[in-house]
Parts: C-alpha cells; sequence; structure tokens
C-alpha cells in the first residue's frame, strides 16, 4: 500500500540533539512528503504549546499530538482535536506507591491541553515552564503535593534527581496502578499517562479520522513512549540512537537523529 501519513517524535528522533532545531535536510524531506501528498504529524511527549514553536512555518506545523498522545492540537487555530485525562485517584494512587520507595520524588501536573502546570514546591529543573520556548503563554505555579494532585493530569511528571528515571519507571510498573500508564522519553523524569492511551492509539485515532489504514503509516521514536507507535505503524522506524525497547519494537533501523535519519528514510520513500 501507498504511504499516505508520516509520524514522527521529536526529541532523538526529528530533532537534532539541541533539543531545538530541524535540519535544514529533514526540513526538505518532510516538504516532499507533503508535496507528495502525503500526510504528516509531529507527536511527542512535550505539550503542544512546545511542539509548536519548534515546528512553526515548517511543513509540520499544523495538527500535532502531545503528553504522550493524550492531547491533540492544530497549532493553526488552537483548536484541540481530543484530550485524555489521567484521573485524580490513579493519579495519588502512583504517588503514594513512588514516595513509599522514594520518599524526596517530587511531583508536577500538566493540564488544560497541557498549557497549564502545577508542579510540587522543591520540583528541580522547571522553574518556569513558559520561559522555554513556547508558540503561547504558559500557566505556571507551585503547590502543595494535595493540589497538584486534586485534578485530572494529562500527564504527570515524577522526579527525584537522585533516581534514574528507568528505576522509577521499574517501580510504577510493578505498581500496576489501575488507570495510569507510565513511561519514559529520556527526561529525567517519569512519566504517567492515562491506562490505555499512548503514542499508538493517538497515532491510530488520527489516522482513522482520515481514512489512512495502518499499513499506509510510517512511524519513526526512539524511546519507551514510542514503542507502542512503532509496533502499530505498518512501518516502525527506530533512530540509531533508540533504546533497547524502541529498537526491538521496531521494523527498520535508521542513523543517530543528528545524522539526519529520519529525511534519509522518507527520501528512500519517495524515491
Amino acid at each position: 500500500m501507498p504511504i499516505r501519513l508520516i509520524a514522527t517524535d521529536m526529541d532523538g528522533t526529528l530533532l537534532r540533539s539541541d533539543h531545538r532545531t530541524i535540519s535544514p535536510r529533514t526540513r526538505e524531506a518532510f516538504a516532499g512528503a507533503r508535496e507528495a501528498g502525503i500526510d504528516v504529524l509531529a507527536i511527542s511527549g512535550r505539550q503542544p504549546y512546545s511542539i509548536g514553536a519548534i515546528v512553526a512555518d515548517s511543513p509540520l506545523d499544523g495538527a500535532v499530538v502531545g503528553s504522550n498522545g493524550s492531547v491533540a492540537m492544530d497549532l493553526l487555530t488552537r483548536e484541540v482535536l481530543f484530550e485524555e485525562t489521567l484521573t485524580v485517584e490513579a493519579q495519588r494512587a502512583i504517588v503514594e506507591g513512588i514516595l513509599a520507595e522514594f520518599p524526596h520524588a517530587k511531583v508536577s501536573s500538566s493540564r488544560e491541553a497541557g498549557n497549564t502546570y502545577v508542579t510540587q514546591h522543591g520540583y528541580a529543573g522547571l522553574e518556569d515552564p513558559g520561559a522555554e520556548i513556547a508558540r503561547w503563554e504558559v500557566s505556571h505555579r507551585r503547590a502543595d503535593l494535595d493540589e497538584v494532585l486534586a485534578e485530572p493530569s494529562v500527564k504527570l511528571a515524577i522526579l527525584d534527581p537522585g533516581v534514574p528515571a528507568e528505576s522509577l519507571l521499574a517501580l510504577a510498573r510493578s505498581l500496576d496502578v489501575p488507570g495510569a500508564f507510565p513511561t519514559t522519553s529520556g527526561a529525567p523524569f517519569l512519566e504517567i499517562g492515562k491506562a490505555g492511551v499512548s503514542k499508538a492509539t493517538a497515532l491510530a485515532r488520527f489516522a482513522e479520522a482520515r481514512g489512512y489504514a495502518p499499513e499506509e503509516v510510517v512511524a519513526f521514536g526512539d524511546n519507551n513512549n514510542d514503542v507502542e507507535m512503532l509496533r502499530w505503524a505498518g512501518l516502525g522506524v527506530a533512530m540509531g540512537n533508540a533504546v533497547p525497547a524502541a529498537l526491538a519494537a521496531a521494523d527498520q533501523v535508521t542513523s543517530h537523529h543528528d545524522e539526519d535519519g529520519v529525511a534519509k528514510v522518507i527520501e528512500r520513500l519517495l524515491a
């Protein structure tokens, strides 16, 4: 079947190691795909405001999926296409389980399509998300843990600077909290979303709405939060820098993200 949709993760996949720039060759490859009538989609653990700042005026500017599949938005209109949230009960249960083992962990909640952060006092490394590259203003406030967990989240981040994210992930998976889906993306924190929601479910939802079969979809990724998407797509492509789980889930492996791995595959597909 012909390729009708190309979906790409951002950090470690589409972007260079600066986590900000798309190489000229990769931009040209996506422009070529668009000219060939192929739809394209950025799909990330980032929130839409952050995705939007990076893909602005590029071939990927339009509909995007953020928060590991929990939020889809049309960047051009700011319309929220869909949103899935982690319940208060599930997030409280998983945080309690994490804190029982790692009492110094801190928590941040992303809400309202990723446009609002409520972050626990003492959480390091997220001093003001509105100050990073953002397409529009983002609300951020510090609060006690009870307030952080008081409302549903599109994504919950749990960080302990002294504990690797993979150790937090192993614990979260062992807790097996109903309603919660833990993953990691290469960032130093654990990411929790709603159970049953992933980049794969969001990609499937996006594709189905446009009449695309899985066999007509190519997906690129590099980390644990890309595994389900790589398995779902007709052609799942892992980056040369991908983690073992992503490599195992993929149909193909391309070059490192700093070596235009995504562009090389798109160029071959278009040829």
